[in-house]
């Protein structure tokens, strides 16, 4: 069965790791259903020099944000599992609470029921406890808290070296392995 990836983007700042991970999905010819809100919208258009139809061009399926009967609201419907790139606090919030008033979080609420990897970018600092009682919540839940934060190892040159490692390593978490940067190999004694 061919692998199948529902992308949420909402609008928190960091559009581009959405925009990279349905580019990968893409590129490894993975199905991407994608959910875009309308403040991921604004964040793509103030962000990037991505248009919103260039973006949707990139998606396998794309879906009404407010479309609660999708596919993907049901766990009839077979996945793999849900990406939310970037994630909102607010996102974040609906999902620990169960609050599904939109189709991203009903997908993820679905991910988390059907117990399959739910993945969640989460785009803020700092943090207050608050976030942090939520993110613990998601976990308890089953999700994955996976905020893209860069490492420096493998001494990125451009901002996408760094958008491109945090992407892959949302895709290792479904073990996908999308070649988007260099891997840890230990340290080298001089």
């Amino acid at each position: 069965m061919k692998k199948k990836i529902v992308v949420g983007m909402t609008g928190a700042s960091g559009a581009i790791y959405g925009i990279r991970l349905i580019e990968a999905l893409n590129k490894l010819n993975i199905e991407s259903h994608v959910v875009i809100s309308s403040s991921a919208v604004k964040t793509i258009h103030h962000e990037t020099d991505y248009t919103i139809n260039q973006v949707e061009s990139l998606c396998s399926h794309l879906y009404d944000s407010n479309d609660i009967g999708a596919t993907i609201s049901s766990g009839s419907f077979l996945v793999d599992g849900m990406i939310i790139a970037p994630c909102s606090i607010k996102t974040l919030s609906s999902v620990a609470n169960s609050f599904n008033d939109n189709l991203i979080t009903r997908a993820a609420d679905v991910s988390l029921k059907e117990r399959r990897k739910l993945v969640l970018m989460v785009r803020e600092t700092p943090l207050h406890l608050g976030h942090l009682k939520l993110m613990q919540t998601v976990t308890e839940n089953g999700a994955v808290i996976l905020p893209p934060v860069p490492s420096f190892y493998h001494h990125p040159k451009l901002l996408d070296d760094i958008v491109a490692q945090s992407v892959g390593k949302a895709l290792d978490q479904f073990r996908i392995e999308a070649d988007l940067f260099e891997r840890w190999g230990g340290l080298e004694e001089n």
